[in-house]
C-alpha cells in the first residue's frame, strides 16, 4: 500500500529530473512551502536522492537507484493522463 506522502515525493522526484539539480535550489524549492520541506526529509529518509559533493558544483542532487526504481514504479501504476 503506498504511503499518503508518495505522491509527493513522485513530484520531488520528478522535479529533481534524470539529470541532477543544484542542492541550493533543490532546498529553496521544497522550503518554500513548509508543507514540501517534510517531503524532502521522508524522501532522504527513504534514499531516494542522492547528494554527492563534486568540487567546484557543491553538492548536486540526483536520483538514488532506488528513487529512480520508485518513480518508475509509481508511473508505472499511474492511470495515463488523457
Amino acid at each position: 500500500m503506498a504511503h499518503s506522502v508518495d505522491p509527493s515525493i513522485v513530484d520531488l522526484l520528478e522535479w529533481v529530473g534524470p539529470d541532477t539539480r543544484p542542492y541550493a535550489d533543490v532546498i529553496a524549492a521544497w522550503r518554500a512551502s513548509c508543507p514540501h520541506f517534510p517531503i524532502w526529509e521522508e524522501a532522504n529518509a527513504r534514499g531516494l536522492p542522492d547528494r554527492r559533493h563534486e568540487s567546484g558544483r557543491g553538492a548536486p542532487v540526483a536520483l538514488s537507484a532506488k528513487g529512480r526504481v520508485h518513480l518508475d514504479e509509481f508511473r508505472a501504476l499511474r492511470p495515463e493522463r488523457h
